[in-house]
Formats: structure tokens, sequence, C-alpha cells
């Protein structure tokens, strides 16, 4: 037997050892706090957050292209055998209305997530300049986590249907309030072009690539297999979110002003123009999405997998056009409008040219247009949007970035519904020349932003900020000076260090309403 004295040496050097382990644990965990705290570092990690949110929404979007249709195609065809068995059935008039509600079932399924996504979006941008960016950008994930599950366990076209309206749910939130976040936490307009563009590239990265991703999974491990990857990388982002954001222990909105509502913004004649531009340089890649796969078919013979790699190169392009337009943003700001107008005249000729493509590769260089257009229209009008927030109403974003996700899903759901009956009844030439006309036609209407960059910033903030009165030294002082200035006082101190008050005129600056410099 061991001496008592020994027995109990150990087990001080045991406590000794696991309080000192937990000491240093303890000191990691605060430093790692501190670092999460600091301001530009936080900066950062939201931006990474915000990234893999709408990364995470683009795949899920685009992932069941090679996925969905064929799984629901499965079940169709094991339940007309079901009902052959029981009934004898005339396979001609069967074979013509199971395709011709196959494919209604189907472009409805597609158009379902835009749908909701755009009927919520008025209510998410209300409820996010009320509440913030953080919670309602954790609902967001939270509900696309559990569209993403229902989609992988998901047996029968009701529930896939209700999974894809789920996950139009979950963007209207995370989408959203993401775009938002970025604006506000990126104040300055260069580092704020940057983020936005940074965002863009991840969105075009998801969409592109989350194809390919999941027609190879689907292919060697299954339908379930994807979509809990994108689960799984859903929650990790959630409990980020949790963590750097603490989006239900964070108080800081309580003194910030209140949102223009949307209804103000959607009249306002700047933001409407750049809505418009985001739906019109948007139609071409919603309406090509569904149609494109059938003609490549008919018109080059093409194989399955040129038409699964259809968009991917299409990528780099818009990477390339991001990364142009924050760099000539950074270097000519007050040329944003132009670049916008740029984009749309390169989406427009591109789309005029895709039918006279004859081969697989002569038709990526007009997608790949369309893309780099895109790119220049996004990357330069959704930070003007934020400008025009800042300088022409209240600097919260909610609603704003709201309209422009509402522009997009006017797009899109009105592709996968829309696009096949036009190339039905008038054909793809016309269809792909209409689009391409409207883009060239609307480019000039962005000559109404060429002024923008020379607006000041309203007063409507600091009046807000103030109209329940002052609650500290500097609101107090701030206030004074304001109604002295109202009433035609300026301050001056004497040469006994008095301040007294002298009747003057306003001036220039101070009477033009703080719209135009």
């Amino acid at each position: 037997m061991e001496p008592e004295g020994t027995t109990e040496g150990q087990a001080t050097n045991m406590a000794q050892s696991a309080a000192t382990k937990l000491s240093q644990m303890s000191e990691r965990t605060k430093q790692l706090g501190n670092v999460i705290q600091d301001p530009e570092r936080q900066k950062r990690i939201i931006l990474v957050i915000v990234c893999i949110a709408l990364l995470l929404d683009n795949m899920l979007y685009m992932v069941i292209v090679p996925i969905i249709p064929n799984y629901l195609e499965e079940l169709q065809n094991a339940a007309d055998r079901a009902a052959s068995v029981v009934q004898h059935i005339n396979s001609t008039n069967s074979t013509i209305h199971t395709k011709g509600n196959f494919d209604l079932q189907i472009g409805f399924f597609f158009a379902s997530k835009a749908i909701l996504q755009l009927l919520v979006n008025p209510l998410s941008g209300t409820f996010i300049d009320r509440v913030g960016y953080d919670i309602p950008l954790f609902i967001g994930l939270s509900v696309m986590f559990l569209s993403t599950l229902t989609f992988s366990f998901a047996e029968n076209y009701a529930t896939l249907f209700l999974a894809r309206s789920m996950q139009g749910l979950g963007s209207a939130f995370a989408d959203t309030s993401g775009i938002a976040l970025i604006a506000d936490k990126f104040s300055e307009d260069a580092e704020r072009s940057k983020a936005l563009g940074i965002a863009l590239a991840f969105i075009s990265f998801g969409s592109l690539a989350a194809p390919p991703f999941g027609g190879v999974l689907y292919q060697f491990a299954g339908k379930r297999v994807p979509f809990l990857i994108l689960a799984l990388v859903c929650l990790i982002d959630g409990i980020l979110v949790l963590v750097v954001l603490k989006p239900f222990s964070n108080r800081e909105r309580e003194n910030m002003p209140v949102g223009t509502p949307i209804y103000k913004l959607m009249i306002d004649p700047y933001i409407a123009v750049v809505a418009g531009a985001l739906i019109i340089c948007n139609i071409p890649l919603a309406f090509l999405e569904p149609t494109i796969a059938n003609w490549m078919e008919e018109t080059m013979h093409a194989s399955e997998w040129e038409i699964g790699m259809t968009w991917f190169p299409a990528f780099f392009p818009h990477v390339l056009g991001v990364f142009l337009t924050v760099k000539l943003a950074a270097k000519y700001p007050h040329l944003q409008w132009f670049y916008g107008a740029i984009g749309m005249v390169f989406i427009g000729a591109s789309s005029c040219t895709v039918p006279a493509c004859k081969n697989f590769g002569q038709l990526m260089m007009p997608l790949c247009g369309i893309c780099f257009g895109i790119a220049f229209v996004d990357t330069a009008l959704l930070p003007t949007l934020g400008f025009l927030v800042d300088v022409r109403h209240v600097s919260v974003y909610g609603s704003v970035y709201a309209i422009a996700d509402i522009s997009y899903c006017v797009a899109y759901a009105l592709g996968p519904v829309a696009a096949g009956q036009i190339v039905h009844d008038l054909g793809f030439v016309q269809l792909n020349l209409g689009m391409g006309l409207a883009n060239v036609l609307y480019a000039p209407a962005l000559l109404l932003l060429k002024n923008v960059t020379q607006m000041k910033p309203s007063f409507s903030e600091r009046n807000m900020l103030l109209e329940d009165g002052p609650t500290g030294l500097y609101d107090t002082i701030k206030m004074e000076q304001r109604e002295k200035k109202r009433k035609g006082l300026c301050t001056t101190i004497d040469e006994n260090g008095i301040e007294t008050f002298a009747q003057r005129s306003l001036s220039e600056e101070e009477s033009s309403g703080g719209e135009y410099a």
C-alpha cells in the first residue's frame, strides 16, 4: 500500500494542475474576447459572418438545380407506375397531362422562394430598422438551417415546396440584415464599396459553384449529403453570430434613430432609379437560367456536363467586374452612375448575342459578358443606396436594402414562371433581344444619379436623435446652438471671454436645406 502522505500529495498536485489549466483557459477566453471586441477585427469578423450567410443562401438557391427536378421526376414516375397498376389509362393522354403538370410544378417550385421573399421583404426591412441587424440575421440563419434540414429529409413535393418557401422567409431576414449590417459597420464610401464587393463575390461563387457541388454529391452520395453539409455550415455561422454579435444582449439600438419608412424610400426618385436598374440587369440571368438548357439541347446538342457547367466560367469575369468597380470607385467615386450604365450596356449587348452562338465555346463569351455587367451594376449601385440613405434620409439601412432585395426577387420570381411561356409564344431569340434592348434603353436613366455625390447630409438624423430632448451636456449644447441659429443669432466671444449673441443672416449653406453643396 502507498503511504497516505504520497496520495495526498498527488491529489494536491492534480488540483493545482487543474487550477492552472482553468486559469490558462480563462486567460485565453479573455484574450479571445478582447480580440473579438476590437472594432477593426470585429468589422472583419462581421464581414466573414455575412459573407458565409450570403454564400449559404445562394448555394441553397442553386444546389437544387441538378437535384430536385431529377428527384421529383423519380417520384412522379413511381406515382405513375403505382397508378397504372390500379387503373388502366390511355398512355398518350396520361403522358401529355403528366408532362405539363410536371413542368408547372417545377416552375412554381423554383419561383416559390423568390415570391415569398418578395412578400416578406417589406416587413423584414421595417423589422430590421426597429430592432437592429443582429437579431434578424440570427432569425434568418435559423430559418435557413431548418429549411436545409427539411430539404435533406423531404420525400414528397409538398414538403420540398415547404422547404423552398421557408428558405425565402429566411433569406428575407438574413440577406437584407447582412447587407445592411455591412453598410452600417463600413461607413466610409471606399471601404463600404470594397466590403459590399466582397459580399457580391461570395454571392456569385455560391450561385455558380452550387450546381456542380450538388450534382456531384447527389450522384455519388445521395440527396441528403449536400443539404446536410450546408446545414452544418449554417449552424456554425449561427453560432458565430451568437458569440460575436450577441444579438439578445446588445442594446446599442435603443439610442439610435428610427429609420425612414420603406414606402417613403420607395417613392424617392433616386432610390427608385437604382431599384429599377437592379431589376432590369438581373432579368437576363433570371430568365436564361430556366430556358437555356433546353435551347442548348435543341440547337447545339449539348451534353449533360456542358449544360451543368454553363454558368461556372462566368464566375471569373464576375469577380473581375467586382474588383474593377471597387478600384474605380475608390479613385473616381463620383462616377458610380457611369459604372452602372456601362454594366447595363454590357448586359444588353451580351444578351443580344446569345442566340447567335453555335457551340458551347461561343456561348461562354456572352454569358461571361452578362455576369461581368451585373458585377458592375451591383457593385456600383448597392453602395449608392447606402449613400442615398445617408444624405437624404436617416442612416438606418434595413428598409433600403430590403428594396434592393425586392428588386432581385422581382426578376427571379418572374423568371421560372414567365420565361418558358415567353420562349414558347415568341421564341428564344425574341426573349434575348427584348432583355438586351431593355438594359440598353434603361442605362441613360442612371444619369439622374450623376449629381448624387454633390449632396450633403440632411439634418433629419440629428433632429430625430434630439427630438426627445437632450440627454447629456453635448446634446444640450448642440440643441441650444441649433435654436440660436434658427433665431438668427450667432455666438461670439468678447474680449472678457463672455459669450454674446449677435443677429446675423443665414448662410447659403444653412438655407440650402442640406441637400446640395
